[in-house]
């Protein structure tokens, strides 16, 4: 099933084999590649040479599509395919007749130019296929079409890729901060530490909703 409505000579339509990533996944990675995924397949590439536009961080963007044989996010075995793989990556992830579409901004390996580090992953909720809110925007440049698609998924507008990066970052720690602190109250058996750490976090809880308000 097409999500994007791509032009013809993107198209490359090729199987890519699960054992392709072995050398970068260890033993238990291995076995979730087989339990979860049926098939990634290769479905187009977006290039000065396909759409006739260039990037200045970004040559080309490959776009897979991985069909899943269980309704499961897999975001580990997705970072360890981007990490593996040096050019941005689309993925869209298929279970039935819904998907969920996965993006990196990303940048070389200091040391390796065949390994990326990944900057922030940006994912979307699973949808139904019939009801499908993104798209392509191929103009400007493929920096421009790769970044529009990321703040497409976070549903922000007003800001610069590295400012979106940074603030996605920020809520991410303070959900994961906001977390701790009900696991610890729930373990705490002392009255004045359960105090505390209620004061703690709705102290979280503030800064989080003040980030979540910003730059809407």
């Amino acid at each position: 099933m097409q999500i994007f409505n791509l032009p013809k000579h993107t198209v490359v339509n090729k199987i890519i084999p699960k054992n392709a990533f072995d050398n970068y996944a260890n033993t238990k990675q291995k076995k979730l590649f087989i339990e979860n995924i049926e098939k990634i397949r290769w479905i187009n590439k977006l290039s000065k040479e396909t759409i006739n536009l260039s990037g200045n961080e970004i040559s080309e963007i490959q776009i897979f599509e991985i069909q899943l044989r269980k309704k499961e996010r897999i975001e580990a075995l997705l970072d360890l395919i981007d990490k593996s793989i040096p050019y941005h990556i689309i993925f869209i992830l298929w279970y039935k007749d819904e998907f969920f579409i996965s993006v990196s901004q990303k940048h070389p390996h200091v040391t390796n130019d065949n390994q990326a580090v990944i900057d922030w992953s940006f994912r979307s909720d699973w949808v139904l296929v019939e009801s499908s809110p993104y798209k392509l925007n191929l103009k400007g440049s493929l920096d421009d079409v790769l970044d529009d698609l990321c703040f497409q998924i976070s549903g922000k507008q007003k800001m610069s890729i590295t400012e979106l990066i940074q603030y996605e970052g920020e809520i991410k720690r303070l959900q994961n901060e906001a977390t701790k602190l009900k696991s610890a109250i729930k373990k705490s058996k002392q009255f004045n530490e359960k105090v505390e750490l209620n004061l703690k976090l709705q102290e979280v809880n503030e800064r989080l909703k003040s980030a979540n308000n910003r730059k809407l």
